[in-house]
């Protein structure tokens, strides 16, 4: 089961989705609100946090890294070691347990260098990051690290991998989409072309 613990927040955050399960992961920490108390709300206890799992490290999905680890001991993965919010490297098309299912980390740069999205099979769920939005949105290419063609590669990358059984896919902004998300992530590869 996952819950998005920035629903409501006003605040400039990504989503932090926390999924529950034989593996208890927060993927994003989300950033500028308390999501300590929003965790303890949902995990009994405080090693009941068992990871930490990021998309990208952007200031807004990492912003609450440190309150995380302070509060639960918890580690953070991601692709880059070298980014200060990473203790542990995920490889590309590494597998990644979250929750009760495995995930394979796909390595999808053109908004940032060192983003990865999140595909499960079993679950039929993505954890999209800021590659690709509802509505065929996809993650900005005017920042450090930005890269429209890479952006364009990666989202078709990521169109190589899931299909159409799709069931949900979680975005780093914006809600989640659960009605034939397979069908946004087309939509984001014709649309980053126009644009």
């Amino acid at each position: 089961m996952s819950s998005n613990l920035a629903e409501g927040v006003s605040a400039f955050t990504s989503n932090a989705f926390l999924v529950e399960g034989e593996r208890t992961v927060l993927v994003d920490a989300g950033a500028n609100f308390d999501i300590v108390s929003r965790i303890r709300e949902r995990v009994d206890e405080t090693d009941d946090l068992d990871a930490v799992i990021l998309t990208h490290t952007h200031p807004d999905h990492v912003g609450n890294v440190d309150a995380v680890r302070d509060a639960f001991d918890a580690e953070t993965w991601g692709f880059d070691p070298d980014q200060p919010a990473v203790d542990n490297v995920i490889e590309d098309e590494s597998r990644v347990r979250i929750g009760d299912d495995d995930y394979v980390a796909l390595h999808t740069p053109g908004h940032k260098n060192d983003h990865l999205c999140f595909y499960s099979g079993d679950a039929s769920a993505l954890f999209a990051g800021d590659l690709v939005f509802q509505n065929g949105g996809f993650g900005r290419t005017d920042l450090p690290e930005g890269d429209r063609d890479l952006l364009i590669e990666s989202i078709d990358r990521l169109r190589s991998v899931v299909d159409d059984s799709l069931a949900a896919m979680h975005v780093g902004h914006g809600p989640s989409v659960t009605q034939r998300p397979y069908d946004h992530v087309e939509m984001a590869a014709r649309a980053a072309r126009l644009g």
